[in-house]
């Protein structure tokens, strides 16, 4: 009896970590409700490692792809079909970076902010250049990355 309330024990404590982890959705729209045009919303989230992202082709020809140079080291991207949702795992603390290919230039683009504190990739991340629009986005994203009230904590 002692060997099986143990076995359950060291179950449930495995297994612990994924019953916290949260499902998050991110929507891709041809407006935001802030009427700018060409958005993830929200454009920027903060999780932890083990939770789930999904993007939702909410409105328009869309899709979530993850941006070359702008994921933690080891961890492979993605990119979604046209008009398709699309989840992912975040398995590493760092940024994700993530754009509508057709809409790259148009400014869509979002920031995952994987884990607690400075990120590990973020030089890394905001040394990507962007076209367009693009670019101006993501510094915004990359501001509010570096600006983690749990930096330096």
């Amino acid at each position: 009896m002692k060997k099986l309330i143990l076995c359950a024990a060291l179950g449930a404590m495995v297994m612990a970590p994924a019953a916290f982890a949260e499902e998050h959705v991110i929507e891709m729209r041809n407006m935001g409700s802030d009427r700018q045009s060409m958005v993830f919303e929200p454009a920027y989230l903060e999780v932890e490692p083990g939770d789930t992202v999904t993007f939702v082709n909410a409105m328009g020809v869309h899709n979530a792809q993850t941006i070359d140079g702008m994921l933690p080291e080891g961890v492979e991207g993605f990119v979604g079909d046209m008009n398709s949702d699309i989840s992912f795992t975040a398995s590493e603390e760092g940024l994700y970076g993530i754009k509508c290919m057709p809409h790259y230039g148009m400014g869509m683009v979002a920031l995952i902010k994987v884990g607690d504190g400075e990120a590990p990739n973020l030089e890394t991340a905001a040394s990507v250049r962007h076209p367009g629009r693009a670019r101006i986005r993501m510094a915004d994203l990359l501001e509010q990355a570096a600006a983690d009230p749990d930096v330096g904590s």
